[in-house]
């Protein structure tokens, strides 16, 4: 199988290649650190980085000097769904008629008709009820297609691959780090008041579980990958394995992910530990019916992760304060299922078209009633933002490329029998579900670093159909 990826000399990629390379990680490493980028000033950074990045790569393709990979091409059924969305998204910035805007959207046509009692003469009115909120939503979402198309394109080769999953891992264990001393000390961070609870450079401490639980998915694929499929059968062989185990790169990495969960428990996030523990049982049992060789392997690392992990990491570090707040957890005591209820009514009425991507926060206050204190910008569920904001159409378009990515890990583990490529296949499953769990009744998806993050998610399984057991020396091979 060969690879569109240029070369230089006899087999090392261009300059602009490696440095289009360099800027992804650079940037997936720096979206948690200023508040998961969640406030404008770091969005529109991000923005900025990801069109400089698809620009440059643009114009090195304009040049003959880059081509598209076969990851790219054969998700090409994603990207069309993808960029239907985008388009959909233009389609609630344009003005219609009023007409034409009360068969489309009943009720965003008297939000706009409603203005005209106070002397404004409208005609024109887009779908969306917030133009500027949706313009902003459009701009983060062409950026994280952007992401998307970027690791397909420049994740061309397994090396670059595992440094995709190690950075990402080494950026999780940094936040985990931090995040851990912010809890253990009673220090918070980034001006944000979590005393006694691990949130990092995060605002929310469910956002910090919810960029945790992707990378320790990404983590436990990179374990996988460093299994053995043949077990060692003299003593010399076993006692080399024992220490490459004790002292090798799989030792430390098992170090960084306990790092990691202890965090995440942490955090004391309900679904946030419940989505990784799930999770991590629901790719595990999937791996083992899609392996075709290394079951064993398999069962005694998952195993091993569960008891070491819940057992001994969980209950040194808190596990059962998460468990307390999972029993102590009614309807009278939580705010959100009541948000929630009120943000279907909003649903329900926006079903078809959509109040306009963004928009959450400028509808919610008119469904509302007044047992919900403080301002919400966001639903805590991110099904109900999305339809709610983009109606059935766009959500659909949204829902059918996860279901082609999973479809396409599984595939992955099936068919791959590289162990690089079947543990990242691993870490797609298992993220992609984890967090599908938590924005049940979470807004992670709405926090721009781990929307991004998803979107590598997303596109691991093209890599992992696609790419090579090992890069190959001709020069139109990679």
């Amino acid at each position: 199988m060969s690879f569109d990826r240029p070369t230089h000399g006899p087999d090392r990629p261009l300059a602009a290649d490696r440095f289009l390379f360099g800027g992804l990680l650079a940037l997936l490493v720096w979206l948690p650190l200023p508040l998961g980028s969640n406030r404008p000033w770091a969005w529109a950074i991000m923005q900025a980085w990801v069109f400089v990045l698809a620009a440059l790569w643009l114009t090195g393709y304009a040049r003959g000097k880059l081509s598209l990979t076969d990851a790219f091409r054969q998700a090409r059924w994603v990207l069309l769904l993808l960029g239907l969305w985008l388009l959909y998204g233009l389609l609630q910035l344009v003005p219609l008629p009023l007409d034409w805007l009360h068969d489309l959207s009943p009720l965003a046509a008297q939000s706009y008709l409603a203005l005209e009692s106070i002397g404004s003469d409208v005609t024109l009115a887009p779908i969306t009820v917030d133009a500027h909120a949706t313009t902003s939503a459009w701009l983060k979402g062409l950026a994280y297609v952007l992401v998307f198309a970027l690791v397909l394109l420049l994740v061309n080769r397994r090396t670059r691959l595992r440094r995709l999953a190690q950075v990402l891992v080494a950026a999780a264990v940094f936040q985990s780090m931090l995040a851990s001393l912010q809890s253990l000390a009673g220090v918070d961070f980034a001006f944000v008041e979590h005393k006694g609870v691990a949130h990092g450079t995060f605002v929310n401490r469910n956002h910090l579980a919810g960029y945790l639980e992707m990378n320790l998915a990404i983590g436990i694929g990179l374990l996988i990958a460093s299994m053995k499929e043949q077990t060692p059968q003299s003593w010399r062989q076993r006692l080399r394995h024992l220490s490459q185990v004790l002292l090798g790169p799989k030792a430390r990495l098992r170090v960084y992910l306990a790092i990691m969960v202890v965090t995440l428990v942490l955090t004391h996030s309900r679904m946030g530990n419940t989505g990784f523990f799930a999770s991590m049982l629901v790719a595990g049992l999937l791996a083992l019916l899609l392996f075709r060789q290394s079951p064993r392997p398999v069962v005694v690392l998952i195993v091993s992760l569960l008891v070491i992990d819940i057992f001994i990491v969980g209950a040194w570090f808190g596990l059962e304060k998460v468990q307390q707040r999972i029993v102590n957890t009614t309807l009278e005591t939580e705010a959100r299922d009541e948000v929630d209820y009120y943000a279907w009514g909003q649903t329900r009425d926006f079903l078809i078209t959509g109040s306009g991507a963004g928009s959450f926060y400028t509808v919610f206050p008119y469904y509302r009633e007044r047992d919900i204190r403080g301002f919400y910008d966001h639903a805590h569920n991110d099904y109900l933002e999305f339809l709610s904001e983009s109606g059935v159409i766009a959500s659909s378009l949204l829902a059918a490329t996860v279901v082609l990515c999973l479809g396409a890990a599984l595939l992955a583990q099936r068919r791959r029998h590289d162990p690089l490529m079947r543990g990242m296949g691993f870490s797609a499953t298992m993220g992609i579900t984890a967090i599908l769990i938590h924005s049940s009744v979470d807004f992670n998806l709405q926090i721009p670093a781990n929307a991004a993050l998803f979107m590598v998610l997303l596109a691991l399984p093209w890599l992992t159909l696609n790419l090579a057991r090992r890069s190959a020396r001709p020069q139109n091979v990679t």
